[in-house]
């Protein structure tokens, strides 16, 4: 694609809405805005669409969310997850798979729906600042080296975590955590259906993971909470299973700490924030994709007077229930997960297997009727997560 927006520009028309940053959040926004007839116009700082290659695991909400655009991202599927812990082992099988996507194809698609459905894209173009105006808000941009201004009713910051939407809009910081992978050659003894989790807490706090690509590749990865420490354990846990890196991805992950409004007026105008630059993320196992996509939603209904308003408090909802589980989980020792472990009788890993992980309250308390005694677990790890605070 060009460094030029694809259309005419929308910035002096009625109603108009800008999208600053072509993420996944900030494409469905423009895609779902634009459908409702009001001018949209992305701005995105990179030249073309090339983001970096990243593989993803989603639960099938994602094909729910984008229907046939889901396809072209979608390159594995998961049928079934390998949870290990000090020696020990269980398996959960999933009734409906867990997909594996590749968000290097996924931006692209999600490009080519926010301009079908009447989105302008403008490349090359970084967003200055904003400030109020008479018809509501003036946003300073440089496209292409040369300083311009647009004039918009709305502006929705799906810029990341580090939004300079927010900044300006007088949003506080998100504090993120590493996420590193290395992508590696498939063990034997693998499944390409079977995604393999590792709970090691003297490593991280969060867990390891091996998602297959493919029948011969697969993503093995970490989340921390200091850059450089978590770049050694995996290498060190690399050496363990004796794999050798093909290549590395990795990115900084916002952190959900409690739910952040994600709008505010501003003069006669409003910002909006969607996705990462809310920290629209599942704390439990700072995955993004599902939610950031249910935030845009609720954004662009807003922003239409559809009812936006309910698909936020659901998701609101759902973040806090995954923000309990990561409070719980937080501060577990070996013993603590290998107690966990024990705990997943069939019953349990029934309901892990039948209830997806962004329906995180239906499922907590399925999983919590069918092993009470995980209660008693759970209530530990908030009292020694303590210092996990909202």
């Amino acid at each position: 694609m060009p460094a030029t927006e694809q259309r005419a520009r929308p910035g002096e028309e009625n109603g108009a809405v800008i999208v600053v940053g072509g993420s996944a959040a900030g494409l469905f926004a423009a895609a779902t805005v634009a459908s409702g007839g009001r001018p949209v116009r992305v701005l995105e700082s990179r030249r073309e669409f090339k983001p970096a290659s990243r593989s993803l695991i989603v639960t099938d909400e994602f094909r729910n969310q984008l229907g046939s655009a889901a396809s072209e991202s979608i390159v594995n599927e998961i049928r079934r997850f390998e949870l290990f812990t000090d020696g020990r082992s269980a398996q959960v099988a999933l009734s409906r798979p867990d997909l594996i996507i590749e968000r290097s194809r996924l931006i692209p698609a999600l490009a080519r729906s926010a301009q079908q459905s009447g989105a302008t894209l403008s490349f090359d173009t970084r967003f200055l600042g904003l400030a109020p105006n008479s018809r509501g808000l003036r946003v300073e941009i440089d496209c292409a080296g040369k300083r311009e201004e647009l004039h918009a009713d709305s502006i929705v910051g799906a810029d990341g975590a580090a939004s300079r939407v927010a900044r300006s809009a007088g949003w506080p910081p998100i504090e993120t955590v590493p996420l590193m992978q290395a992508i590696v050659r498939l063990p034997k003894d693998q499944s390409p259906d079977t995604t393999r989790v590792w709970f090691v807490p003297d490593d991280t706090p969060y867990f390891y993971w091996l998602i297959p690509e493919s029948s011969e590749r697969g993503a093995l990865g970490i989340i921390g909470e200091d850059g450089r420490d978590t770049k050694r354990c995996l290498e060190r846990f690399l050496e363990k299973k004796q794999l050798q890196p093909l290549e590395w991805q990795g990115a900084r992950i916002p952190v959900y700490r409690g739910w952040i409004p994600v709008r505010r007026r501003v003069g006669n105008g409003e910002v909006y924030l969607v996705g990462d630059a809310a920290a629209q993320v599942k704390v439990s196992t700072v995955g993004g994709i599902v939610t950031g996509l249910r935030g845009a939603l609720g954004v662009g209904q807003a922003i239409l007077q559809r009812g936006g308003g309910r698909e936020l408090k659901i998701l609101r909802r759902d973040l806090r229930t995954h923000w309990l589980i990561r409070r719980a989980l937080h501060h577990f020792q070996q013993k603590d997960y290998s107690q966990l472990v024990d705990l997943l009788d069939a019953s349990t890993r029934e309901s892990l297997g039948e209830i997806n992980r962004d329906e995180s309250t239906r499922l907590l308390w399925n999983v919590v009727r069918r092993q009470p005694r995980l209660v008693l677990l759970g209530l530990r790890g908030l009292l020694m997560g303590r210092g996990f605070k909202s």
